[in-house]
């Protein structure tokens, strides 16, 4: 168990607070009956005991479970209940009018939200009930700087004729957890591009896809991409993991080109993303990036798949 990660969730105010916000809109004292999906050390289900919820469902399957149960009699919740396992494992579960699932990773569906959400509202939710978060978008944008793929494609500097290639090329089709700055992103940031989006209150594909383009007002280089995601908790509250947005325990994702595409004046870039996320396979991502001439013919084109980025 990795209770380091579980401190920089109670240590992530922003994150917090956020979520505090949220079930504060829908929690009716002594009426609502809220489920924690995934509950960790218990914050969410606590949060919402202490705003007036009549009753609480945690559900956590890890090894941290066992912390959440001291952390609930600690403060005498008597009223929170924990169930030590996946909420989709829950025989006839109890139905709530509120379920909450902070199970969103750096990808969000990483940590399988969308199944999580999908026997949720099937299973655990009353009829008119309410899920939180509710919706979600990725946005991308192309990252033209160099920064990050310099130190991605330290193989081709090794010297003495040494040739590192392969080495390189898997280094390459891996997505990187990184920190990025406005001043990173064509147009900084203004010009990025909604490439998916999801309502979690009915029944959603696990798979994702989306394509978006841009045509640069000048000549630039793109070196990669980078992505982040925006969640609407409940209507008017959000929370997001942008460069520009207050800063959390999650950072973007930095999708690495093989090599850096130089993009006329007149010219367009254009990247495809695909992700598919199960319990039973985890999470495979590939993307691709096409440069269009100002005819609209394709002058380039790199496909990258997180799925070659692995030893066998």
């Amino acid at each position: 168990m990795r209770i380091e990660y579980h401190r920089t969730l109670i240590a992530d105010r922003v994150r917090n607070e956020a979520f505090r916000a949220a079930l504060a809109r829908v929690i009716r004292k002594g009426e609502t009956v809220v489920a924690d999906i995934g509950a960790g050390t218990g914050l969410l289900g606590l949060m919402a005991a202490r705003l007036g919820a009549k009753e609480v469902f945690l559900y956590e399957v890890a090894e941290v479970a066992g912390v959440a149960e001291e952390i609930l009699k600690r403060n005498k919740a008597r009223n929170c209940h924990l169930m030590p396992c996946h909420s989709t494992e829950m025989q006839n579960p109890p139905r709530v009018d509120v379920v909450v699932s902070e199970t969103l990773g750096n990808y969000p569906f990483e940590e399988h939200i969308i199944e999580t959400m999908n026997d949720a509202i099937r299973r655990h939710l009353k009829c008119g009930g309410i899920v939180i978060p509710g919706r979600l978008a990725q946005y991308v944008a192309p990252v033209v700087t160099d920064r990050f793929h310099t130190e991605l494609t330290a193989w081709e500097r090794i010297g003495d004729g040494l040739d590192f290639t392969p080495a390189q090329e898997m280094s390459l089709n891996n997505i990187y957890v990184r920190t990025l700055t406005t001043g990173d992103l064509l147009d900084e940031g203004r010009s990025a591009r909604k490439w998916d989006e999801i309502d979690f209150s009915v029944q959603n594909r696990s798979s994702r896809k989306g394509e978006v383009r841009w045509s640069p007002d000048a000549g630039t280089t793109v070196y990669a991409f980078a992505t982040w995601w925006v969640a609407e908790l409940v209507p008017g509250i959000e929370l997001s993991t942008a460069p520009d947005a207050p800063r959390t325990h999650w950072e973007q994702l930095y999708f690495p080109l093989m090599r850096p595409v130089s993009v006329r004046e007149g010219e367009t870039i254009a990247i495809s993303l695909r992700s598919r996320t199960s319990v039973s396979s985890g999470t495979d991502v590939a993307w691709t990036v096409i440069r269009h001439d100002r005819s609209g013919r394709v002058q380039e084109r790199q496909a990258m798949d997180l799925s070659k980025g692995y030893l066998p």
